[in-house]
C-alpha cells in the first residue's frame, strides 16, 4: 500500500507476535442480536458514546506486505442514532448504523493501543438499541473488524523523504507524516546544502526529497492532542538506505 514491495526482504514486525497477542489478549462476549428497543437505567444511559479502546478484542493478525504492518482488530462500540432516522424497517436501520459508525470511525483518526484507524471491514453484531431519556435518541452497542495500522520499535520499513534539514531527514511512512532520520544516524553520509539540499554518502548514494528510504524504528512516541504517532529511525544496519 505504502513503500515498494522487497521480496526478498523479511519485516520484522512478524517478530512482535507475542506482545501483540498479550496486549490484545481481552476476552469479549458478544451481546446478544436483537432490532428491539428497550428502556434502561439512567446510568446505562448517560454511558460513553465510544468504550474505552483498552477493552477492545482481537484476533489481530499481521501482514507484512510492502514492508508495512497491519492489525486486523475486532472492536466493540457504540453508536447514537438521532430519533428522526428511526425505522421499523430493519435495512434503513441497519444502514443508518453503519454509516453512522463510518462517520464516528473516522473522526477517531488513532488511539496509542491500536494505531491509525484505516477501515472497517465487517459489521459482526448489533446490539439491542438503549433509548436515552434526555434526546430520544438510541444508542446501539455494536461489534465490527476493521484494519489498523500500528508502527513498532525494531520494524524494517520504508518511507518517502518529504523535507532536508542539516541535522537530518523528515520522512512519510502511510499515514505517518513525522519520521525523523537523523545524520547522526546516517553513517558514512554528509550534508550538501543548496538549492536542493541532500545527504550523499562515499559511494554517491542521495538522500534527497522525494527519494524512497529503508530504515530501522529506534523509538516512537504518541501525540495525544493531535492523534497521532511520531518516529525516530535509522539507516545503518545491512540493506538499510535510499532503494
Amino acid at each position: 500500500m505504502w513503500g515498494r514491495e522487497r521480496n526478498n526482504f523479511t519485516c520484522l514486525a512478524s517478530k512482535l507476535g507475542g506482545r501483540e497477542i498479550e496486549l490484545f489478549g481481552v476476552n469479549w462476549v458478544e451481546g446478544k442480536l436483537s432490532s428491539l428497543v428497550s428502556k434502561v437505567s439512567r446510568r446505562e444511559m448517560e454511558a460513553s458514546v465510544s468504550p474505552p479502546i483498552h477493552q477492545v478484542t482481537s484476533h489481530s493478525i499481521k501482514e507484512c506486505g510492502d514492508s508495512i504492518m497491519f492489525l486486523k482488530v475486532q472492536l466493540p462500540w457504540n453508536v447514537i442514532i438521532p430519533a428522526e432516522q428511526l425505522n421499523a424497517q430493519g435495512l434503513k436501520l441497519q444502514r443508518a448504523i453503519t454509516l453512522q459508525l463510518m462517520e464516528d470511525f473516522a473522526t477517531k483518526k488513532a488511539t496509542k493501543e491500536l494505531g491509525y484507524l484505516l477501515a472497517v471491514s465487517t459489521l459482526d453484531n448489533i446490539g439491542e438499541g438503549r433509548i436515552r431519556r434526555q434526546t430520544g435518541d438510541v444508542l446501539f452497542p455494536i461489534c465490527f473488524n476493521c484494519i489498523t495500522f500500528k508502527i513498532f520499535r525494531g520494524e524494517i520499513l520504508e518511507g518517502v523523504v518529504h523535507r532536508v534539514l542539516r541535522h537530518g531527514v523528515f520522512l512519510k511512512c502511510g499515514p505517518i507524516e513525522t519520521i525523523f532520520l537523523s545524520a547522526q544516524k546516517m553513517p558514512d553520509y554528509q550534508h550538501v546544502p543548496g538549492d536542493n539540499p541532500m545527504f550523499i554518502s562515499e559511494k554517491q548514494s542521495k538522500i534527497e526529497k522525494d527519494v524512497v528510504v529503508r530504515f530501522s524504528v529506534i523509538g516512537t512516541k504518541w501525540i495525544e492532542s493531535e492523534r497521532e504517532f511520531q518516529a525516530v529511525v535509522s539507516v545503518d544496519g545491512d540493506f538499510l538506505g535510499p532503494v
